[in-house]
């Protein structure tokens, strides 16, 4: 059974810093690999080449594009569990009725 696991991630240009985050799908118990993290990032619309696999750390690849993607460490509870989201929002207040 396939895991959703969130990835966050730093692009970092010269001017500024954004946090911000993707999705992977992977089964039970799987680690993301630089693959999967590179393939992450592409389809999040980057056009990047790996620079520093220890690190995780993709420099962008586009001519004319000077920006590094810097993805931070995964923690344990970046795992979602969908069932228990979508039962809480049963929960939720909703303002639209």
């Amino acid at each position: 059974m396939k895991e959703e696991h969130i990835i966050h991630f730093k692009v970092i240009h010269k001017e500024r810093t954004q946090l911000l985050r993707g999705v992977i799908f992977l089964e039970e118990h799987q680690k993301p690999s630089i693959s999967d993290l590179e393939q992450c990032l592409k389809d999040c619309g980057h056009d990047i080449i790996v620079e520093d696999r220890e690190h995780a750390i993709f420099r962008a690849h586009k001519p004319g594009e000077t920006y590094l993607i810097h993805v931070l460490e995964e923690k344990e509870d970046t795992v979602r569990d969908l069932y228990v989201e979508s039962l809480a929002k049963n929960f939720l207040k909703n303002d639209t009725l």
